[in-house]
């Protein structure tokens, strides 16, 4: 008998810090590697850079929380935590298929994930309502900075929450 594995949980923001509040996820990641984690909560930044995150969640987690902006149509600094069901990323990645490493946004980066077969156990994006993303600059909006405290709390909840309920993938 193995013995028992904690529940790995990777918290992963994303966005381009270059385009205001998109930034958000990358700048919430940044002040959620300053805390001290439960044991078994991982935090990176991954910016633009889709391949890096795809190759870090293939080392095997049991959950992926991403960070990110997402026009839901709230106000600016509205939270949302929404669930992607494996079954609701469609289109495989057909072997010989160019992809783009500097271009693969979540959407890509969940697809080539399934594609090879490394879906973590559950996958939830928290995201926050931008305020600015379609002009160049550096710096979260009013609204959106005020949301980061309340996302720090969010994503710490969720996280642990996830732990909790994890169905751990087998040892390797």
């Amino acid at each position: 008998m193995s013995p028992e594995r904690e529940p790995r949980i990777l918290v992963a923001g994303v966005g381009n810090a270059w385009q205001r509040d998109d930034g958000f996820g990358g700048e919430l990641a940044r002040r959620l590697e300053r805390l001290e984690l439960p044991r078994g909560i991982a935090v990176m930044d991954a910016g633009t850079g889709g391949l890096d995150l795809a190759y870090e969640v293939m080392r095997g987690y049991d959950a992926l929380v991403v960070l990110d902006a997402s026009r839901q149509g709230g106000e600016p600094g509205t939270l949302y935590v929404m669930e992607v069901p494996e079954d609701s990323v469609e289109g495989k990645i057909d072997d010989g298929e160019a992809i783009n490493p500097h271009g693969m946004d979540p959407q890509t980066v969940l697809r080539f994930v399934r594609s090879i077969g490394a879906w973590p156990g559950k996958v939830v994006v928290i995201a926050c309502e931008p305020a600015v993303v379609d002009e160049m600059g550096f710096g979260l909006s009013t609204d959106v900075r005020s949301a980061l405290e309340r996302a720090v709390a969010l994503v710490l909840e969720t996280a642990l929450e996830l732990r909790a309920s994890a169905t751990l993938a087998p040892a390797e």
